[in-house]
């Protein structure tokens, strides 16, 4: 055990590190098998008792490659639509497009800044705003925005369980990616129920008599 974790230490600090969580990021955006949360949150449990990688530089090179994977993915969508490669067409990904296609009409900036934490709902909002062509400057903006947010939400949550592991940063490393994969079932959850009964929100929409 003590030279998996003198592994992950010395991983931790190189430079290449970084680089990973770019690409994983980048690419997470617009194809979801590829498990950013994972990358960002381990890492920073590392962080939280080793010191590398750096936190800060962790969470802005995070932000930087969901910010660019969002807005890769706004533009395969605006060229190439929802149905040209075959994970797009099954029909939990179909039904996400719909969904996102319909909310984006309603609710554009909550939407894509909510989406940003469920890695098939990113990735559909993401596309559809392509496809429906929502205003390029203000999609950037909102994707700012919510890199941000997710890049600090991720640090945040392997900082704060990592630093109870300062012996075992492997274990720390797995608690904090649990942690953060249940949160984001949760957020899944609740996006879901909220497809399901669109007519609660109208009716919370609606004035009193």
């Amino acid at each position: 055990m003590q030279a998996i974790n003198d592994f992950i230490l010395a991983a931790a600090g190189q430079p290449w590190v970084l680089f990973l969580v770019l690409a994983c990021c980048v690419i997470d955006g617009f194809f979801p098998p590829i498990p950013s949360e994972s990358v960002v949150v381990g890492l920073s449990a590392v962080a939280a008792t080793a010191d590398v990688p750096n936190p800060w530089l962790l969470m802005l090179v995070a932000a930087l490659g969901a910010f660019t994977g969002d807005n890769i993915a706004y533009l395969i969508g605006r060229r190439v639509g929802t149905t040209r490669w075959s994970w797009m067409r099954g029909p939990r990904m179909q039904s996400a497009f719909r969904w996102a296609g319909r909310e984006l009409r309603k609710r554009p900036a909550s939407l894509i800044l909510v989406a940003r934490f469920v890695p098939i709902g990113r990735v559909a909002v993401n596309l559809t705003a392509g496809v429906t062509h929502y205003p390029h400057l203000r999609f950037v903006a909102l994707t700012v925005l919510s890199a941000t947010l997710w890049a600090g939400y991720s640090v945040g949550i392997g900082l704060f369980f990592g630093q109870w592991f300062e012996d075992n940063h492997l274990l720390g490393a797995v608690i904090a990616i649990i942690c953060a994969v249940a949160l984001g079932i949760v957020v899944d959850l609740v996006v879901n129920k909220v497809r399901r009964e669109p007519h609660v929100i109208e009716r919370m929409r609606e004035p009193e008599p």
